[in-house]
């Protein structure tokens, strides 16, 4: 290496590029297929229903927005976007949190709630038809544990 240049890459064997390969490969395809049929059995994103779903299980149905863009892996401004929207259609309010009025909770209404228990079987089919149901135990498992070990490398905001 000369002054000034870049380390020779760590090329990938074939071990890694079969390994990195199936994961971007799920990591593009994935997301459309989950999507597909909540959109056309229900009207929603799969963005828009990952946050109905983490707001339906929270207490009293409500989180602070930015917990609950934790909880979606969205950015607060995206997050923020989608809720507008939700709001639209009646599903979710937002307010002051009234323990720090510099937050702002969203709460789910019992619209939002039934839109959530509505859409649910058709994303659970669908997750199971696509990934679970073609899984074994232990690859089960291992597929908990993958995404643990490499959140490590990606700091959430918030968190």
């Amino acid at each position: 290496m000369t002054q000034g240049s870049e380390p020779e890459p760590r090329w990938l064997d074939a071990t890694d590029k079969a390994a990195w390969t199936g994961i971007v490969s799920m990591i593009m395809l994935l997301p459309g297929r989950l999507e597909s049929p909540l959109r056309r059995e229900h009207g929603l994103t799969l963005f828009e229903y990952l946050t109905l779903s983490h707001m339906s299980e929270a207490p009293e149905r409500k989180l602070r927005m930015s917990e609950l863009a934790f909880l979606t892996n969205g950015s607060l401004s995206r997050l923020s976007n989608v809720v507008k929207r939700l709001e639209g259609r009646g599903w979710v309010r937002r307010s002051p949190d009234p323990d720090d009025g510099r937050y702002t909770v969203a709460s789910l209404t019992d619209a939002g709630f039934e839109i959530v228990r509505e859409a649910a079987p058709t994303h659970l089919r669908t997750v199971r038809e696509l990934v679970l149901d073609r899984l074994g135990d232990a690859d089960r498992e291992v597929l908990g544990r993958i995404p643990e070990t490499l959140a490590l490398s990606f700091p959430r905001a918030g968190r």
